[in-house]
């Protein structure tokens, strides 16, 4: 039962460890994508003020325009990726916690099994131990 109790303390902050990591990872990873965002704010905005300081042929601007344009959707479509790892992400932790929680309860309960069981077994120790001693003093006074 002790070893039970122990491996299950292990698995328990195991799985804490585990939610840790996950949760700094996650904050890890919307830190960076608010970065990029950031970064891509200012990056089409710097592509937007060349667009209009420059007055390229008709041509020229919807050549541009098509590039940009598409390059925001290749990072919309990546933001939008980010966005479900991290909902897969919150998840998987939500999943843990629960796992946890579940962990927990049934170590609580094993524990109180166990204290329960070693009462009893102290009882029945205390009851041979008064009967041994009983027959220990009527074998005394026998002899």
């Amino acid at each position: 039962v002790t070893m039970e109790t122990v491996s299950l303390e292990h698995q328990i902050q195991s799985v804490q460890r585990h939610i840790a990591f996950l949760k700094k990872e996650q904050m890890e990873l919307l830190h960076d994508l608010h970065l990029e965002i950031l970064r891509l704010q200012k990056h089409c905005s710097e592509l937007t003020h060349d667009l209009e300081m420059k007055e390229l042929e008709a041509r020229q601007q919807d050549v541009l325009d098509r590039e940009l344009e598409e390059k925001c959707r290749v990072m919309e479509a990546q933001l939008q990726e980010k966005e479900r790892d991290n909902l897969e992400l919150r998840k998987e932790l939500q999943h843990k916690e629960t796992l946890v929680a579940a962990l927990r309860s049934s170590l609580r309960s094993k524990e109180r099994r166990f204290l329960e069981e070693l009462k009893r077994r102290s009882h029945r120790v205390t009851i041979l131990d008064t009967e041994l001693q009983k027959q220990t003093e009527a074998a005394a006074y026998l002899s």
